[in-house]
């Protein structure tokens, strides 16, 4: 990992942990017990994240480390949809991948060198529609459109490699997405 990257989750993690602080003092309050405030939520579902990408394994990973999320911060029982008070539906909403740096190599074919560019490290940027619903009455308690983030990847010679890395990267932006999702979700009870 380069020192820019460190540095980008550097400042984001600080950025998060001042708009909590921030928050803590402005009224939001939690209990020690890490129950939410306001209403009562008493269990949560939070169903297999849903998308249209081909990414094989994307869907049932990005599930697992939204629960993960609320299982390690929050003492609210995860349960199925037909049994839960509050159901969180997530569905994956965009995947874009874009190059942002580049290798220059040479070929040399029956005396003729050819230069060209080669991608070194890809963006992932990835849009998440989510909603927290009250599974008795419906309602919608809150919702958002296209909450985005975006991580780096190198991409390698060998496939098996990019792949990994890539997935890597989904893992973070997932892991970002979930503790926005679970802030989120506490600062409406």
């Amino acid at each position: 990992m380069n020192e820019g990257v460190a540095m980008c989750r550097w400042v984001y993690r600080a950025v998060v942990f001042l708009a909590f602080l921030s928050s803590a003092a402005c009224g939001y309050h939690f209990r020690s017990s890490g129950e939410p405030l306001g209403i009562k939520m008493e269990s949560l579902a939070i169903p297999m994240v849903t998308s249209s990408s081909s990414d094989i394994g994307l869907e049932s990973d990005f599930t697992r480390i939204l629960r993960e999320e609320f299982i390690n911060n929050a003492r609210v029982p995860l349960l199925g949809e037909g049994e839960a008070d509050f159901i969180l539906f997530g569905r994956i909403h965009e995947i874009k991948t874009e190059p942002i740096a580049y290798d220059q190599q040479e070929l040399t074919l029956s005396g003729h060198t050819t230069s060209f560019s080669v991608t070194k490290t890809r963006r992932l940027t990835l849009k998440l529609d989510i909603k927290l619903v009250e599974r008795a009455s419906g309602r919608v308690l809150w919702s958002e459109s296209a909450m985005a983030e975006r991580a780096n990847y190198d991409v390698g010679t060998d496939p098996l490699e990019t792949r990994h890395n890539k997935k890597q990267a989904l893992e973070e932006i997932a892991s970002l997405l979930s503790k926005r999702v679970f802030l989120k979700t506490l600062e409406r009870f």
